[in-house]
């Protein structure tokens, strides 16, 4: 296996990864660095936790000019979380080396501090959809100088609704770009998007043997909605992480969980949409610096956050699709490190289980914890029985075509997050390179 001096990394970069304890270039960083260093579109498939940050972040540092002092990169990623950690990431990475100047632009932030910072010499820029539209409206951010350009976690783009304005932002940059997309998934929209976007790119995708990490270990627990919240503590106590994120499905959710852990006497943060820029920052650090052992989060805080020593992750509420699942486990189990992901599960979403099981193509073995997470009760397991019957039942009438067939009293909607577009614009003109 070649290391980073061979891939074509300069020693003083090489050196800083050295020293972070980073010797060996993980898959997709052999595979990929190489391809970018010549100049080639690219776009990578990778699950989370693979090094796909530094497989785009090492490439793009070795190509800046720092004597022209105009913006030569731009990253687009789908969360301010995302973005200030990669412009963290490239801060670190750039240590020994003069002269490179990055800037993260997101919402929640001062609008003019950013101005300021805008008008010095800003080489690569990180940035979320929104906030950099904001900036090219106001003109304040001129992109027909972008050599290169990345779009980390497409799928989540996509998933977020943000592929008009990404549409939108490409348009702003020079046709003969770099462009260099990655994806844990390929929906039909990003293929689109790449297709009309990219020059004969090179795919690059790294399997494992199971879509999950191998060294998670992943548990699923039965309880009911009532129980989860004692569930949750006896575990907590049983478990003891180091540290540990629990993932809920709403904000209100979140914040009556974080409640009730901090009564309980635990170091607990809440990161959700409803907390200031300033207090997500806060709770980020706190949780990084390991002063809070638990951070209560809805799935804002599922992709991308690299945070050393996280041992657990907690579904509290059992997520609605697959993607969401592997990017929420994927928290744990990084760099190479154990960890231990722990699903709770009500009768009620047994149909989301079982997607996930033929999604990762893994069985999961359901766990009980009598008189905890469900009644010590012999007629309990007769009454799960009894729904997951009717649900079955329900599902065998809508597949024979009885569309009108209700669905069990005790499910309730899916409520994922509605898709953007396909990535097409409705412009007159069209944007060829």
């Amino acid at each position: 296996m070649p290391d980073f001096l061979q891939l074509g990394i300069r020693k003083e970069i090489n050196h800083t990864l050295q020293s972070l304890g980073i010797v060996a270039p993980t898959s997709i960083q052999e595979r990929t660095i190489p391809s970018v260093l010549e100049g080639k579109d690219v776009i990578a498939k990778a699950q989370t936790g693979t090094g796909k940050t530094l497989a785009f972040v090492l490439p793009i540092l070795e190509k800046i000019d720092v004597e022209k002092s105009d913006v030569q990169a731009l990253i687009l990623t789908p969360t301010r979380e995302l973005a200030q950690q990669i412009s963290k990431e490239i801060k670190r990475m750039v240590e020994n080396v003069e002269g490179i100047n990055v800037l993260a632009v997101y919402g929640g932030q001062d609008v003019a501090h950013q101005l300021k910072k805008l008008k010095g010499a800003t080489h690569i820029v990180v940035a979320t959809p929104g906030r950099l539209l904001d900036h090219i409206r106001r003109g304040s951010i001129n992109l027909s100088t972008v050599r290169m350009l990345v779009l980390d976690e497409a799928d989540e783009m996509l998933h977020m609704g943000f592929l008009p304005e990404v549409d939108d932002i490409i348009y702003e940059t020079l046709s003969s770009r770099q462009t260099m997309l990655f994806s844990a998934t390929m929906p039909n929209e990003i293929r689109s998007l790449a297709k009309k976007y990219m020059v004969e790119p090179e795919f690059i995708e790294v399997k494992a043997k199971r879509v999950t990490v191998d060294v998670i270990k992943q548990v699923v627990i039965e309880t009911t909605d009532r129980r989860k919240q004692a569930t949750l503590l006896h575990l907590i106590q049983e478990h003891r992480p180091f540290l540990a994120i629990i993932f809920c499905r709403t904000k209100v959710r979140a914040k009556k969980l974080h409640d009730v852990l901090i009564a309980s006497g635990y170091e607990a943060d809440e990161l959700h949409g409803d907390l200031t820029q300033s207090k997500r920052e806060k709770a980020m650090k706190r949780f990084r610096d390991a002063k809070t052992q638990f951070l209560v989060a809805t799935d804002v805080a599922a992709r991308g956050l690299d945070v050393e020593g996280v041992t657990h992750v907690y579904n509290y509420d059992i997520p609605h699709d697959v993607e969401s699942y592997i990017h929420r486990i994927g928290r744990t189990g990084r760099a190479g490190g154990d960890g231990v992901a722990i699903t709770l599960v009500a009768p009620k979403d047994m149909e989301f289980l079982r997607m996930i099981e033929k999604g990762i193509q893994q069985k999961f073995d359901i766990q009980v914890i009598k008189g905890i997470s469900i009644p010590n009760r012999e007629d309990y397991d007769r009454v799960s029985s009894e729904q997951t019957k009717e649900a079955k039942f329900s599902e065998g009438r809508r597949k024979a075509g009885g569309n009108s067939a209700k669905p069990p009293s005790n499910r309730k909607p899916n409520n994922r997050r509605p898709k953007g577009n396909s990535g097409t614009t409705t412009r007159g003109r069209k944007r060829t390179r």
